[in-house]
């Protein structure tokens, strides 16, 4: 009858026909009377007693199963895939080639630290607390000449190598950023770095050590960039604007704001300029009011050929109210819609009307107070002139002449209607005929 060999879970390993011998694990497993099982029985006892120690691994081997490793000097567990060190401490003849336990002395006083050895080159150091070694501990190899001038708590490298952690693990793969406290000036904690990923801040100054400077936005439509010493702010976004915004008694406002659209500039509020002000385009004042100008002269026109210029007044006509120089007649006009005259100044009269008729004003002339005028036609006669009244400066019309020469004489001679005036003075309005008057008598012809 066919034994059914079963594993300590239940499962079963093989089923061995009688008289035959199974080598499906690396023991030899016996049928129902096998003749030689006796030899193969105590050979499998002598594999379980020595655990199979050989420099191969057993063939076919169990979970679990043991193998001591002769070329390692190791006993080593199946895990299912493979032959692993069961760890564990072991002894031997000769000191380790790799750790050593070793005591030194920091100012004299004993601290145990455990050496890492590759060929007989200390590599590292591994200690509980952080010292500085006396400089000629231990003696056969002193920390402090050889790579070791400083023992960190923890492990600590050899500086003279250039050596360095190689490879991932958890906690290096991450910055932890949970402390802000350094524990020395080259070591920063992770707190202190600035982070990429969300909103920081730094109080120490920020440094772009390149001319492409600064990009801002999820598109980078702001840059700060250098090229050979100058600088440019850009809005690189197109058609929108880039604005300067001020808080101003909690209330936000854009004091400057240049618009993408149109190349614009707008200024918001009073503005300073110390320096001169230089404006290629025009001047446009959008608002109503008065502008100040605190200059002693304004000067327009500057910069283009001769034409005229000066000051329009914005009226209801179809042009509006100007003072203006006209450079083709080299003086000042004034007067609105398309109607202008000169503006005349007291250089431009004269005392002598009767020279320059129709060309200038007139005035007295600046010593004597004299005017000269060809002719001067009153609009009104004009009251009489009493005859005590000697300092009346108007000028007399031909009634009051009349009537003076009716007067002449002191005594007052009415008009007779007879063309003839009794005391030899005739006021009449048609001339003298023959016979009439005497030598001597005064004949005055006024109008009607």
């Amino acid at each position: 009858m066919a034994y059914t060999i079963n594993k300590t879970d239940g499962t079963v390993v093989t089923t061995i026909t009688d008289g035959t011998v199974d080598n499906t694990t690396s023991l030899q497993l016996f049928g129902k009377s096998y003749s030689g099982f006796g030899e193969g029985l105590n050979e499998n006892l002598v594999k379980l007693l020595e655990n199979s120690a050989s420099t191969s691994a057993p063939t076919s081997p169990l979970l679990g199963e043991l193998w001591f490793d002769t070329s390692a000097n190791t006993i080593k567990v199946y895990d299912g895939s493979s032959f692993k060190p069961t760890g564990g401490a072991r002894s031997q003849s000769t000191e380790p080639s790799s750790w050593k336990i070793e005591t030194v002395t920091a100012s004299t006083v004993s601290k145990v630290i455990a050496s890492m050895f590759v060929g007989n080159t200390r590599v590292a150091v591994l200690s509980k607390e952080a010292f500085t070694p006396d400089s000629g501990s231990p003696s056969s190899t002193p920390l402090a000449a050889n790579g070791f001038a400083t023992v960190a708590s923890g492990l600590t490298l050899n500086s003279t190598l250039g050596a360095s952690f190689s490879g991932n693990s958890a906690q290096a793969s991450a910055v932890d950023v949970s402390g802000t406290t350094n524990t020395s000036a080259t070591v920063i904690a992770g707190g202190n770095f600035l982070r990429a990923d969300a909103a920081d801040t730094t109080t120490g100054a920020l440094t772009i050590d390149a001319d492409a400077g600064l990009l801002v936005g999820d598109e980078q439509e702001l840059t700060i960039t250098a090229s050979s010493g100058d600088i440019t702010i850009a809005q690189t976004r197109q058609d929108k604007d880039l604005s300067f915004t001020i808080n101003d008694g909690g209330v936000t406002k854009p004091p400057l704001t240049f618009a993408g659209s149109t190349g614009n500039i707008t200024l918001t509020g009073n503005t300073t300029i110390t320096g001169n002000l230089s404006i290629t385009g025009e001047f446009e004042n959008t608002s109503s009011g008065i502008i100040t100008v605190d200059d002693a002269f304004v000067k327009v026109n500057t910069g283009n050929s001769e034409v005229d210029a000066g000051l329009i007044v914005e009226t209801s006509d179809t042009d509006d109210a100007r003072i203006f120089y006209d450079v083709s007649e080299n003086y000042w006009a004034a007067g609105e819609n398309q109607s202008y005259s000169q503006v005349v100044r007291v250089a431009d009269l004269t005392d002598d009307g009767d020279a320059n008729k129709g060309t200038k004003g007139l005035t007295t002339d600046s010593s004597t107070g004299d005017l000269k005028v060809t002719s001067l036609t009153l609009g009104a006669v004009g009251s009489n002139i009493a005859t005590s009244d000697t300092s009346n400066a108007k000028a007399p019309s031909i009634g009051q002449v009349a009537e003076s020469i009716k007067r002449w004489g002191g005594s007052f001679i009415s008009d007779d209607s007879s063309n003839s005036v009794a005391g030899n003075r005739y006021v009449e309005t048609s001339s003298p005929t023959s016979g009439q008057g005497s030598d001597g008598d005064l004949w005055f012809v006024r109008e009607a």
